[in-house]
């Protein structure tokens, strides 16, 4: 694999952290990070905006007859964080689903999502010497940004180029047998790519703004004109059992399924197999029926209130597996990044190269410590108004921000070390969330009931609350340290300031934090969440399901109220068990098939509508790898290079087709709440439902098959 390892030197004149960049960055935060949200509240996942966010950077500073590589890495890497911090809403939103909350405060929401963020960083700095300079971790994604940052930058006319210490290590590691023994979903995006004749920024934007404004049109004829129905299912009653065929026509869902690859995609089938093929058909038949109910509406809460708590068990299984697995090297790490923070401290600022400053100790401390003090008013202004003694809220808030601060730590490195291992998007976050929220409800479990707070309903409620918001503090902190080792990883390959590179991550955290709360307002008063409608009338079918705050909080409320579904969630553990002894024996073997857990998990506790379409998505790109591996036979060509660039161009159309949907999807949302309007735009509302249903596969099935043809007869044109 070639490498490109060129680079500014030590003595690099370039300007790196601009007015400009900042800007740039700024502007692009706030779009990746809408979408997101929208993404993250509607079908439960959130992407990696590294890759699209350099390459609208290239351009824009290209067409502005100015930018480097370097200011390219910082105004990714400051996009990149804030877009990552999105992933909070896995949690927040319970708040509003329980009650506690009517809308979201923006000065709390803003400073547990902030203040999350900026601890997310400064506890990453620790390990970037041990885990991204002396590591062999592959780095897929931080790797895959480097390579479009090199080729797609304008040349270092006049300038020495310098070899990192471990280039070719790291770039080699993504092709190596390592490498390739890890499944798919161990390999997000679809980004080592080598091939020289690769996108350039100018046409990596077309293809963005190609695959946005197909799924925005889509999506607005969907949402918008409600001409075609959103989902088409046919239910397939069996005597008393009843069987779920369905899928949605969600072109944000099929470019999220070509990312994470044909492996994951069939272990998340498995999971909706086991959901809706095994586990409801069984419980609508051993479970008495209530009359008059349809066997639909039956099979449907089943899953809602029994099935998804086997998914959650299985995920929650898999990511403390994944953390025992990692401790060993975690612990060698964190030992060898404190060996080296305590060498260079004692060093003079000019014997230390540019390329190995981080931000000063002292800062680190300092703006730890003004973490620690926001958490600390943040969860007091949360807890002011509850009518308990003084000594009872100081101990809930003591004992909640030192969970957030203690399991945050711990989970910011395992996070790191996985992200390096497998990429971002492959780490356990829904994982790392349902063990947070399980054990912080045991925590403040053992504090309500010796302090008499859970004897009343306002009181468990107040618990139940407590135990999301502390939550949503970890999965800050996890998000961003998943992130971050990446960011800095793509910075050391292409020659960057590491103490700069923190700087833009911690902007990018205070930017996307000052995001969120708006977007989750205007999100939640447009369409509302799964079982909590801010306004009478508004349809229920249009809601936002918002999976993973759904589950957590009745997890949370489960564990109060003592009416968890604990028989659901064994099963789930021990299916995952099951799985991970599975998969250990397929790679004792050498086989190529390995089994993914966590993705059997999601299929399990996400809505059949969303699963079944990730699963289209994964297909559509084994379809491409076929295809394009029989043309470079035919043709005799190289087939690496041949689908490296295939590659490129649809992980740019597959971020086009998420942004372009989730977008269109915020827009609507603003109509809706300027006009108080359920659907403003509609022209079809009376129409059949059927006919909408049949009209929407169609054209779905037809977007599909223009996405394949773009990425192969792209890939036809450019070879």
């Amino acid at each position: 694999m070639s490498s490109h390892p060129t680079r500014p030197p030590e003595t690099n004149p370039l300007p790196e952290l601009t007015v400009r960049g900042i800007l740039l960055g700024a502007l692009i935060t706030v779009v990746f990070t809408a979408s997101n949200v929208y993404l993250g509240l509607k079908v439960g996942l959130t992407f990696s905006s590294s890759i699209p966010s350099a390459v609208i950077s290239m351009a824009i500073l290209r067409a502005m007859r100015g930018g480097n590589i370097l200011e390219n890495n910082m105004v990714q890497t400051q996009a990149s964080a804030a877009g990552t911090l999105s992933s909070i809403i896995f949690v927040v939103p319970g708040l509003v689903m329980m009650g506690h909350w009517q809308g979201f405060p923006f000065w709390t929401t803003f400073a547990i999502c902030g203040a999350g963020g900026v601890l997310g960083v400064l506890f990453t700095i620790p390990l970037r010497h041990a885990m991204v300079v002396d590591s062999s971790l592959p780095y897929p994604e931080g790797v895959a940004a480097a390579e479009i940052l090199r080729i797609g930058s304008a040349p270092l006319a006049g300038l020495d180029v310098a070899r990192p210490q471990n280039a070719a290590t790291d770039s080699k590691r993504i092709g190596n047998e390592e490498a390739d023994e890890l499944p798919d979903i161990e390999k997000p995006g679809r980004a080592p790519i080598s091939s020289s004749k690769v996108v350039q920024p100018e046409a990596g934007a077309t293809e963005i703004l190609f695959g946005g404004v197909l799924s925005a049109l889509f999506a607005f004829a969907i949402n918008g004109l409600r001409i075609l129905a959103e989902s088409v299912t046919v239910w397939v009653p069996v005597g008393s059992v009843v069987f779920r065929i369905t899928t949605g026509f969600s072109l944000a869902l099929i470019g999220a399924g070509y990312l994470i690859g044909i492996v994951s995609g069939l272990a998340i089938l498995l999971g909706v197999v086991l959901s809706w093929g095994i586990s409801v058909p069984l419980l609508t038949w051993t479970v008495p029926h209530t009359d008059g109910q349809a066997l639909s509406t039956i099979a449907a809460n089943l899953w809602a209130s029994k099935v998804r708590f086997i998914g959650a068990g299985t995920i929650g299984v898999a990511a403390i597996w994944t953390l025992i697995t990692l401790a060993k090297p975690m612990i060698a790490g964190l030992r060898v990044s404190f060996a080296a923070i305590d060498g260079t401290s004692r060093d003079k600022p000019a014997a230390r190269n540019r390329t190995d400053t981080d931000l000063r100790p002292r800062w680190v401390i300092g703006l730890t410590i003004s973490g620690m003090a926001v958490w600390f008013v943040t969860f007091s202004v949360f807890l002011a108004n509850a009518p308990l003694r003084f000594d009872v809220i100081a101990s809930l808030v003591v004992c909640s921000v030192g969970f957030a601060m203690v399991f945050g730590f711990l989970v910011a490195a395992a996070c790191g070390y996985m992200a390096g291992l497998v990429g971002s998007s492959a780490s356990p976050i829904s994982g790392i969330g349902i063990v947070a929220v399980i054990l912080v409800s045991l925590l403040i479990l053992g504090i309500g009931e010796a302090s008499g707070l859970l004897t009343t309903s306002g009181g468990r409620d107040l618990a139940i609350a407590l135990a999301l918001f502390t939550t949503s503090a970890v999965i800050a902190v996890a998000t961003i340290s998943n992130d971050n080792l990446q960011d800095l990883k793509t910075g050391w390959l292409v020659g960057a300031t590491p103490w700069r590179q923190q700087v833009a991550l911690l902007i990018g955290c205070v930017i996307g934090a000052a995001v969120i709360p708006p977007v989750l307002n205007l999100l939640y008063t447009a369409y509302g969440f799964s079982g909590a409608l801010p306004h009478q009338g508004m349809d229920p079918t249009k809601a936002l399901s918002a999976p993973q705050a759904t589950l957590m909080t009745a997890i949370a409320t489960g564990i109060f109220t003592h009416h968890l579904a604990w028989s659901m969630l064994g099963i789930g553990v021990a299916l995952g068990i099951f799985l991970i002894a599975l998969d250990a024996i397929l790679a004792r073997r050498g086989g190529v098939a390995r089994l993914p857990v966590i993705a059997v998990g999601i299929g399990i506790y996400l809505p059949p509508t969303i699963g079944t379409t990730l699963v289209i998505g994964a297909v559509l790109g084994w379809i491409v790898e076929r295809t394009l591996r029989a043309r470079a036979k035919a043709c005799n060509v190289d087939y690496a290079q041949l689908s490296d660039r295939a590659n490129r161009r649809a992980v740019l159309l597959a971020s086009g087709l998420i942004v372009g949907e989730s977008l269109v999807g915020v827009v609507l949302a603003g109509i809706v709440g300027f006009t108080g309007k359920d659907a403003p735009l509609a022209i079809a509302s009376g129409g059949s439902q059927t006919v909408a249903e049949w009209f929407g596969l169609l054209g779905f099935l037809g977007l599909c098959a223009v996405v394949v043809r773009r990425v192969i007869s792209s890939d036809v044109r450019s070879g």
